[in-house]
């Protein structure tokens, strides 16, 4: 194992420093491991100018490449001549492309951090072309482990994709810096204030949450951050439904702290989830979620009536909102520490300590 003077090397490795929630949870993870123990290289496919956040204090390489495709002979390249002790990647397509890297790299131990339940996230996703999806499908026979965001998607792994659980690991994910809980900076309203935060696409269900509140008879307001695929989609409901007067759309912010203390409640859709940052960054600031019952982590972040509810249906959804002050009250501090004795950077952080250094062992 190479401790002090001679730190464990590790690069890991993104398509991109987008808005996306790998990115900014690996990059996150990059920059706070204890660098008495490790070297860290930030290694990133795409231009530094579509940076929607920064980095610092650890050495950044930008390949400048468009696609990950045509990032491959360099990724090849730079594995074989630097030789990191470790790589961890993050995101399909470049978890399968690390994969068969790592054939001719054998002294370097290979991870992968996948985001989604791969099982059900097809039913929600353009198929992929036949030797895309075989590559896909046999990647994770390569790597020395595999981290999963959540339970559910530990199992789905194991019980649907035949991966050994010896190769699995559960990390949630991180509170990153900017969300914590801050009593003088929560805004109260008038009327109550609904916020979701996520791409506008099939798999976050904006549609169902549109089925609910059309059918509220008091009054309410709704942000919606994000963007994506299913804008004209989802407008079109809103029109249809008579909510774009209710409605606040915001394509993207960097102050998504601020507007999460805005609001009264985090509203949440999906279908399927990895492990949903937004609802955890939600409760880290005090504001309480409802959400559909769906695979992905949301049993793991919500307890229920301490900071939140999952639902099983429009109904119940209807009947949380309703009586959401009178009957279910929340205090929003507790709403806060409910997540944050479990995901607090400091004890994920030091998970992925203990799983590098287990590796080197």
């Amino acid at each position: 194992m190479k401790l002090n003077n001679n730190k464990i090397n590790i690069t890991f490795i993104l398509p991109s420093l987008g808005a996306g929630g790998a990115e900014r949870v690996m990059s996150f993870v990059a920059q706070n491991i204890d660098a008495t123990k490790f070297n860290t290289t930030l290694l990133i496919t795409d231009f530094e100018k579509n940076n929607a956040f920064s980095v610092t204090g650890i050495t950044t390489i930008y390949l400048n490449k468009t696609r990950v495709l045509n990032a491959i002979p360099s990724l090849f390249k730079y594995v074989l001549n630097t030789k990191p002790d470790i790589v961890i990647s993050a995101i399909g397509h470049v978890n399968t492309v690390m994969a068969y890297i790592s054939i001719f790299a054998p002294k370097t131990k290979f991870v992968s951090r996948e985001v989604n339940i791969l099982s059900l996230l097809k039913s929600y996703e353009l198929k992929s072309n036949f030797l895309g999806s075989f590559l896909s499908k046999r990647r994770f026979r390569y790597f020395d482990k595999i981290v999963c965001q959540s339970i559910d998607m530990r199992d789905d792994l194991k019980n649907n994709l035949n991966v050994s659980p010896d190769n699995l690991i559960v990390i949630n994910n991180p509170i990153t810096d900017n969300f914590t809980f801050n009593e003088t900076s929560r805004k109260n309203n008038s009327i109550l204030h609904f916020i979701t935060v996520a791409r506008l696409k099939k798999q976050k269900g904006h549609e169902r949450i549109i089925q609910v509140l059309k059918k509220l008879d008091f009054p309410f307001h709704y942000t919606i951050i994000g963007d994506g695929p299913e804008k004209e989609s989802i407008f079109n409901d809103l029109k249809t439904a008579n909510l774009l007067q209710h409605v606040t759309h915001i394509e993207n912010t960097k102050d998504v702290t601020k507007y999460l203390n805005e609001n009264d409640l985090y509203l949440q859709g999906s279908f399927v989830e990895g492990f949903p940052n937004a609802v955890i960054e939600s409760s880290a600031v005090g504001t309480p979620i409802i959400a559909f019952n769906a695979p992905g982590g949301i049993n793991e972040i919500i307890e229920e009536g301490v900071n939140g509810f999952i639902v099983e249906n429009e109904k119940d959804f209807i009947n949380r909102l309703k009586n959401i002050n009178e009957v279910y009250p929340f205090k929003n501090e507790e709403v806060s520490d409910c997540v944050m004795k479990k995901y607090h950077k400091e004890i994920i952080i030091k998970k992925y300590e203990d799983m590098f250094l287990s590796l080197m062992n």
